[in-house]
């Protein structure tokens, strides 16, 4: 992976960018102050944006290319439309991350470091400028939570469809069994009565 400084004409956004509904919430200089404060990152397949269990500060948006959300081993997301934004918890739990980011094609990220961001503007400064930050990231919150309640609401419906069909389902019959045989029944030997001897 290759990282570059990133270089824009001021005033003038890129496209991904402003696809981007949460950046509106900076004014054209705030967010000139973003981008100048930006890297770009060149993935190669492979390459590892973010590593499960890593510290950073960064926030990501994809240029160009798709990338993959693994916990572990397994894949639990993808990321493939331009302008999407990730890993923005960093700026309110700095926490280690909770999955790693892979690019699954040739990709170009735009990395935001939100921490060198806050030293250049200091809250007690610039509180503007925190506001607009702090709003950004919960814009970004607000979409990721509105399409996980819609997946989680499909897959609801998903599994109330599945027991309704298994419900309506007629039950197997049964496989045909062989006849139970009986036992013989053991019966005590007949007595043998003897007639007593005439007496002549």
């Amino acid at each position: 992976m290759k990282e570059f400084a990133y270089i824009h004409d001021e005033k003038n956004s890129p496209s991904p960018l402003r696809a981007v509904p949460a950046l509106a919430s900076f004014s054209d200089d705030q967010l000139d102050d973003v981008l100048n404060s930006s890297s770009l990152l060149q993935c190669e397949p492979g390459d590892h944006i973010i590593k499960e269990g890593s510290i950073d500060s960064r926030i990501y948006v994809l240029l160009s290319g798709e990338l993959e959300v693994r916990v572990g081993t397994k894949k639990v997301a993808a990321i493939t439309r331009i302008g999407e934004v990730f890993g923005e918890l960093a700026l309110v739990n700095h926490d280690k991350r909770l999955a790693s980011v892979i690019a699954s094609t040739k990709a170009v990220c735009l990395a935001v470091d939100q921490k060198f961001l806050q030293d250049i503007h200091p809250r007690e400064e610039d509180p503007d400028f925190h506001a607009a930050l702090y709003e950004f990231v919960a814009r970004l919150v607000v979409r990721k939570l509105e399409a996980t309640s819609k997946r989680l609401a499909e897959v609801e419906k998903e599994l109330r469809e599945l027991k309704e069909a298994k419900a309506g389902a007629k039950p197997a019959a049964k496989p045909a069994t062989a006849p139970k045989l009986k036992r013989p029944v053991k019966r005590a030997p007949a007595k043998v009565v003897r007639k007593p001897a005439r007496v002549r």
